[in-house]
């Protein structure tokens, strides 16, 4: 009967409605099977000892940590493997310099000792007049009166004489004033700091051979003395101060030797090659 009637009444209804009744049936028959597998899974985590549950943290701590592990070790190998080969190209790149190095001195050699065998070794133009003048020298000043004398072949050619400190005056003063020399015009004067001595260079010209001589006077570092040219040729005023300023060589019998460029306070010889400053922040 109950069937029955409910056959009927379903046969009444509107086929919407018998739909829409379908639809909240399933919908409540879902989530009461929901609601019995959340209440299923309660129960059994319960029921599982505390031991195996802190087990299973440690186990997935640990599989955390060695895959950690792995990926540390993974980038520290491609790391080292990148060093390895910046270092090899780096070592690569240092020998091949070298080698280019090697060959283009072995060239150098090659071609230097080609044209040395293959070129005669001539005569300076200059040679004659070096000799003359040296001869001049030794006739009216002395035979030791110089050191050295030489054709200086990478600056022109000029006839270098090279004086004793005891004989650098008179024979400036002979080149000054021997009428066949007349070595009238001094065209630079300066000091040089060689850390075993100091030396005096002087560029002279003679107008009537048309020729430069250089003269040179090697001294001692620690006490530089030497005798001023003032007398002989005006134009070395200046420039033997200015030595006297930076270098510390004293000219004697020089009308008036004092610094130029520094304050008379000015501690130390800046041009000299152990010079320290005396105030580092100036």
């Amino acid at each position: 009967m109950a069937r029955k009637k409910a056959k009927a009444e379903s046969a009444e209804k509107p086929e919407g409605e018998t739909d829409i009744a379908k639809q909240k049936a399933a919908a409540a028959a879902k989530a009461k099977a929901a609601a019995l597998a959340r209440k299923k899974a309660k129960a059994e985590s319960a029921e599982k000892p505390e031991g195996e549950t802190d087990i299973a943290k440690q186990k997935a701590a640990a599989a955390a940590k060695a895959k950690a592990a792995a990926l540390a070790r993974k980038k520290e190998s491609r790391d080292k493997d990148n060093d390895d080969d910046f270092e090899n190209a780096k070592a690569k790149a240092i020998a091949a310099a070298k080698a280019k190095a090697a060959a283009a001195a072995k060239t150098r050699t090659t071609v230097k000792e080609s044209t040395e065998d293959n070129t005669p070794d001539e005569p300076s133009p200059n040679q004659a007049k070096l000799d003359r003048i040296v001869h001049a020298i030794e006739r009216h000043v002395g035979q030791e009166a110089l050191i050295d004398h030489y054709i200086n072949r990478l600056s022109k050619d000029v006839p270098t004489l090279v004086a004793n400190p005891d004989t650098y005056f008179s024979i400036a003063k002979f080149l000054r004033n021997d009428e066949q020399l007349n070595f009238s015009y001094l065209s630079e004067l300066h000091g040089t700091d060689f850390e075993s001595h100091m030396e005096i260079y002087v560029h002279l010209h003679s107008f009537n051979m048309n020729q430069s001589v250089a003269l040179k006077v090697k001294l001692d570092r620690d006490s530089p003395i030497i005798p001023s040219l003032v007398p002989l040729w005006s134009g070395a005023n200046w420039p033997e101060c200015e030595a006297y300023d930076l270098l510390g060589i004293n000219f004697q019998e020089h009308p008036d030797l004092k610094r130029i460029l520094l304050g008379d306070d000015w501690k130390g010889y800046p041009l000299r090659k152990d010079y320290q400053p005396y105030d580092v922040e100036v």
